[in-house]
Protein backbone atom coordinates (compact mmCIF):
# COMPACT_ATOMS: atom_id res chain seq x y z
CA UNK A 1 0.00 0.00 0.00
CA UNK A 2 1.16 3.53 -0.70
CA UNK A 3 1.50 6.17 2.00
CA UNK A 4 -1.65 8.15 2.70
CA UNK A 5 -1.56 11.84 1.74
CA UNK A 6 -1.37 14.45 4.49
CA UNK A 7 -4.82 15.77 3.52
CA UNK A 8 -7.37 12.94 3.71
CA UNK A 9 -10.25 13.32 1.24
CA UNK A 10 -12.93 12.37 3.72
CA UNK A 11 -14.62 15.78 3.95
CA UNK A 12 -17.10 17.17 1.44
CA UNK A 13 -15.66 20.36 -0.10
CA UNK A 14 -19.12 21.97 -0.17
CA UNK A 15 -19.41 21.46 3.59
CA UNK A 16 -15.86 22.75 4.17
CA UNK A 17 -16.72 25.93 2.27
CA UNK A 18 -19.50 26.68 4.78
CA UNK A 19 -17.66 25.67 8.00
CA UNK A 20 -15.82 29.01 8.37
CA UNK A 21 -18.44 31.73 8.89
CA UNK A 22 -16.15 34.75 9.37
CA UNK A 23 -12.75 35.73 10.73
CA UNK A 24 -12.83 37.50 14.08
CA UNK A 25 -10.91 40.78 13.94
CA UNK A 26 -10.59 42.28 17.43
CA UNK A 27 -7.91 43.38 19.87
CA UNK A 28 -7.94 39.98 21.56
CA UNK A 29 -7.66 38.21 18.19
CA UNK A 30 -4.76 40.45 17.18
CA UNK A 31 -2.96 39.69 20.45
CA UNK A 32 -3.46 35.94 19.93
CA UNK A 33 -2.12 36.28 16.41
CA UNK A 34 1.01 38.14 17.44
CA UNK A 35 1.78 36.04 20.52
CA UNK A 36 0.81 32.49 19.46
CA UNK A 37 0.56 32.66 15.64
CA UNK A 38 -3.19 31.99 15.91
CA UNK A 39 -6.19 33.17 13.90
CA UNK A 40 -9.73 33.35 15.28
CA UNK A 41 -12.74 32.29 13.23
CA UNK A 42 -16.45 32.20 13.88
CA UNK A 43 -17.48 28.70 12.76
CA UNK A 44 -20.65 26.63 12.43
CA UNK A 45 -21.80 25.25 15.76
CA UNK A 46 -21.83 21.74 14.30
CA UNK A 47 -18.25 21.98 12.97
CA UNK A 48 -15.64 19.58 14.34
CA UNK A 49 -11.95 20.33 14.89
CA UNK A 50 -10.79 18.14 11.97
CA UNK A 51 -13.32 19.86 9.68
CA UNK A 52 -12.12 23.31 10.77
CA UNK A 53 -8.49 22.30 10.18
CA UNK A 54 -9.29 20.92 6.72
CA UNK A 55 -11.34 24.02 5.80
CA UNK A 56 -8.57 26.46 6.76
CA UNK A 57 -5.93 24.42 4.92
CA UNK A 58 -8.14 24.16 1.83
CA UNK A 59 -9.22 27.81 1.66
CA UNK A 60 -6.03 29.62 2.69
CA UNK A 61 -3.35 27.11 1.56
CA UNK A 62 -1.55 27.14 4.94
CA UNK A 63 -0.52 24.36 7.32
CA UNK A 64 -2.49 24.16 10.57
CA UNK A 65 -0.82 22.87 13.71
CA UNK A 66 -3.83 22.68 16.04
CA UNK A 67 -7.39 23.90 16.61
CA UNK A 68 -9.03 24.88 19.89
CA UNK A 69 -12.75 25.65 20.01
CA UNK A 70 -14.97 27.61 22.38
CA UNK A 71 -18.77 27.51 22.60
CA UNK A 72 -20.03 30.93 23.70
CA UNK A 73 -23.61 31.25 24.89
CA UNK A 74 -25.64 34.15 23.55
CA UNK A 75 -26.51 36.95 25.95
CA UNK A 76 -30.09 37.38 27.14
CA UNK A 77 -31.13 40.89 26.06
CA UNK A 78 -34.25 43.03 26.11
CA UNK A 79 -35.81 44.02 22.82
CA UNK A 80 -38.41 46.63 23.77
CA UNK A 81 -40.91 44.90 26.07
CA UNK A 82 -39.86 41.35 25.28
CA UNK A 83 -36.81 39.37 26.29
CA UNK A 84 -34.71 37.71 23.66
CA UNK A 85 -31.38 36.02 23.25
CA UNK A 86 -28.47 36.63 20.92
CA UNK A 87 -27.31 33.64 18.92
CA UNK A 88 -24.90 31.12 20.41
CA UNK A 89 -21.48 31.26 18.74
CA UNK A 90 -18.67 28.75 18.29
CA UNK A 91 -15.17 30.24 17.97
CA UNK A 92 -12.09 28.44 16.70
CA UNK A 93 -8.53 29.38 17.63
CA UNK A 94 -6.47 28.04 14.72
CA UNK A 95 -2.71 27.70 15.39
CA UNK A 96 -0.55 27.86 12.30
CA UNK A 97 2.75 26.01 11.94
CA UNK A 98 5.96 28.02 12.25
CA UNK A 99 6.66 30.15 9.20
CA UNK A 100 3.00 30.15 8.07
CA UNK A 101 1.11 33.43 7.80
CA UNK A 102 -2.42 34.55 6.93
CA UNK A 103 -3.22 38.09 5.81
CA UNK A 104 -6.82 39.36 5.66
CA UNK A 105 -6.06 42.96 4.72
CA UNK A 106 -5.32 42.07 1.10
CA UNK A 107 -1.95 43.85 1.15
CA UNK A 108 1.15 42.10 -0.08
CA UNK A 109 3.60 41.62 2.78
Amino acid sequence: MSATPTQPAKFDEGRLATVLVAPIISEKATRAGEKNNQILFKVLRSATKPEIKAAVELMFKVEVESVQTINKKGKVKRFGRSMGRRDHVKKAYVSLKAGQELNFSGEAA
